[in-house]
């Protein structure tokens, strides 16, 4: 089959390539422009009770003035707040509002705080219905602008926060991590590749490329996202442009280190590249199958957000994969030997190299070797146990400097860390009658005495008396731990318990979303990664007809996964002493480590399977697979874990997190699991290792292979 679509290729390489011109054009033309949601809210499913309170909300208290920002005034020497100066509060809430700032309802003063150091002013905001609208944030950029002048003359001090106000930050942040993500990326697949090929034509190859597929491929996904109403996250395109150039230059040099090969052996420039894709089109296609199975099966997780991401990133796979089967090698085949100019390398194979030596210790002492990588994988694994999920997105990514940060810093001073953000709590009737005045009364008085509650304000009744509202400021950052366990453990519980007969108690807000988002990760945990392992392990089996090989593949992957896992706990919690990793971590370095590393473990496989079908015994066959097929890991691994790590560029820590974890889970991937554990394992296991099938027996039927040189292990 891949032979047959390598001569079509090769024959017709300008009609493919025209073909794949004409087809990104019409969907980048007619495709809608791709959108992302930030409502942690629309992330959940309806059943999860801060779902519900939203609903209540929006029936009955459609009016409820949202809390956008909050202006923190505080005196210029740190002084208590003097009677003047709380007028100026006042005189300067007045005039703010005054100006009639689109999104503004109205900025309304507040009280001192009890130690006399802060005072508020709450700026009220529609709630959001569009995530793509920026009006709020833009409202904030007006009122930071207005609020310096209005202080001039006065003894005070002020910043803005909350939530708009964090929105405006974070964008700021994110538009230059778009531009660090893009540019870092395609600076280091260009040095790599130079560095790796010496060829200024292969180094531009990817970027050419790619930058042809990638906006067809955003194309394709956002005419999904309006085909079946999925919502990306807002960290989805410098995802997605990672995933494109790194997954589309492993493919690529893949096909180009086989080429090579074949040219070395004697193979003509278009005999060398269908020899090429017959031999690698399998590995390519079965890896980008794991890919886009690992990526599908997210389409299970309880999270709009992965449920969203999950599809919309196999579709850039897919894409790839066509055009690594297709256009690359047009391309290539048009070129020739001249896509290695000025380098004459490609000519001759190095001897001696490390991968040769490498390969020969392997061969000779397999048991060591993998004992020896599962150890190192196993140690770094045990770091996973200090893990803890962290919430609290926008405050820990954000660069401390920034004003929101700074405002919010300083409203701690004065009053609970959750002024900002309150958690809601509604009682409501169910028999339909209004609620009595005295049970309104005593349930505030029991929500007051939660520990971890700072203050409960008076209800506020719905227009038919039948529900309450209870605003419930909580003395810690509403994304902290011990908010998330005040509402768990004591808040919720406790409303639910002491709700009068007759009435029934919900508790809603942004706390009581990423409790019920944690429980829906959990479960998440327990689903999607189970079926993904599933179903690369069928994919596996497919391609190697041995129900052996995939289950010690895909340990070798699941100790990869904890080692990277543990090292990324180490380095962020207890080196740089961050609250915890970001909540979703574990499942996007689950699925790209699992699917990713699968590439090069079905990669070195493949390799290792030909070579015992050329006769060779398992320790021969481990050491000549590492031999050749070494580079070609080693090179796309750097490749892929450098186009990671740019998302460290960011200087977001939720990014870094995600740059660091999943550029080193590439590297143990690559250069322990599929490298060293793999081959090892595989020559100890010998002929079982393909049982039921005889995936290693040598073919009677001719084999139209360019002939490999006898292995002779070094001394």
């Amino acid at each position: 089959m891949f032979s047959g679509l390598g001569r079509f290729v090769v024959r017709r390489p300008w009609w493919i390539i025209l073909a794949w011109v004409v087809a990104a054009g019409a969907v980048i033309s007619l495709a809608p422009k791709l959108t992302s949601s930030s409502d942690e809210a629309s992330f959940l499913p309806d059943h999860y009770e801060s779902i519900r309170a939203a609903d209540v909300q929006e029936a009955e208290f459609p009016k409820q003035q949202n809390v956008g920002a909050i202006i923190v005034f505080q005196r210029s020497d740190g002084g208590k707040l003097t009677a003047a100066d709380s007028a100026d509060v006042t005189r300067v809430s007045k005039d703010l509002q005054a100006r009639k700032i689109p999104q503004v309802q109205a900025v309304v003063p507040g009280a001192v705080s009890p130690n006399k150091l802060v005072q508020t002013s709450v700026v009220a905001m529609p709630k959001i219905t569009n995530p793509e609208d920026t009006a709020q944030q833009d409202a904030v950029e007006d009122l930071r602008s207005d609020l310096k002048p209005e202080l001039k003359g006065t003894d005070l001090s002020a910043g803005i926060t909350g939530s708009a106000a964090q929105a405006l930050d974070e964008s700021d942040a994110s538009e230059r991590a778009g531009i660090l993500v893009g540019v870092g990326t395609i600076v280091i697949i260009i040095v790599l590749l130079l560095v790796i090929f010496r060829s200024p034509i292969i180094a531009l190859l990817p970027v050419v490329l790619i930058g042809l597929i990638s906006p067809m491929a955003t194309g394709l996904i956002a005419s999904a996202n309006k085909a079946f109403d999925m919502k990306a996250d807002s960290s989805i395109q410098e995802l997605l442009t990672v995933v494109l150039f790194g997954v589309g230059t492993d493919y690529i040099l893949f096909l180009l280190f086989r080429y090579r090969e074949a040219l070395r052996a004697g193979e003509d420039p278009k005999g060398g590249m269908v020899h090429a894709v017959e031999r690698v089109g399998e590995a390519i296609t079965s890896a980008a199958g794991a890919v886009i199975v690992a990526f599908a099966a997210l389409t299970l997780s309880s999270l709009g957000m992965l449920r969203s991401m999950g599809p919309a990133l196999a579709i850039a796979v897919f894409v790839t994969l066509l055009a690594g089967l297709t256009l690359v090698p047009a391309v290539v085949s048009l070129l020739g030997t001249k896509v290695f100019w000025p380098s004459k390398s490609w000519q001759r194979e190095p001897q001696g190299t490390g991968f040769a030596r490498l390969g020969a210790s392997i061969a000779r002492k397999p048991a060591v070797w993998a004992l020896v990588s599962a150890l190192f994988m196993g140690a770094l694994t045990l770091g996973a146990l200090g893990y803890k999920a962290n919430f609290d997105l926008a405050g820990s990514s954000l660069p401390k400097e920034k004003e929101s940060m700074v405002a919010l810093q300083n409203l701690q001073k004065g009053f609970p860390a959750g002024t900002t953000d309150p958690t809601f709590v509604y009682l409501t009737s169910t028999d339909d009658g209004p609620l009595p005045k005295a049970q309104t009364a005593a349930f505030r008085g029991q929500l007051d005495e939660v520990s971890g509650v700072g203050e409960v304000t008076a209800p506020r009744l719905s227009p038919d008396g039948a529900t309450a509202s209870y605003s419930v400021v909580l003395s810690d950052p509403p994304a902290s731990d011990k908010a998330l366990e005040t509402v768990k453990d004591r808040l919720r519980p406790i409303a639910h318990e002491d709700a009068p007969a007759g009435t029934e108690a919900l508790v809603g807000g942004t706390t009581a979303v990423y409790v019920d988002i944690n429980k829906a990760v959990d479960r998440d945990y327990s689903v999607v990664f189970p079926v993904a392992a599933l179903a690369i392990m069928v994919i596996l089996g497919l391609l190697l007809r041995s129900l052996v090989a995939p289950w010690y593949l895909m340990l070798s992957v699941a100790l990869g996964f904890g080692a990277t896992l543990g090292a990324t706990s180490l380095l962020f919690q207890q080196v740089g002493s961050q609250p915890g990793l970001m909540f979703m971590l574990p499942v996007i370095m689950y699925l790209f480590v699992v699917a990713l590393g699968t590439d090069y473990n079905i990669l070195m496989v493949s390799r290792l399977r030909e070579e015992a079908r050329a006769g060779r015994g398992p320790h021969d066959a481990a050491g000549t697979a590492v031999r050749h097929s070494g580079p070609t890991i080693g090179s796309a691994g750097v490749i892929l874990a450098g186009t990671f790590a740019t998302l460290m560029l960011a200087g977001n820590s939720t990014l870094s997190q995600m740059g660091f974890s999943l550029s080193f889970g590439i590297l143990i991937a690559a250069f322990v699991m599929a490298m060293i554990f793999t081959p090892a394992l595989t020559a100890l296991i010998g002929h079982a290792a393909w049982w039921p099938g005889h995936g290693d027996e040598k073919k009677r039927d001719k084999d139209d292979s360019p002939p490999t040189p006898p292995y002779t292990p070094s001394p």
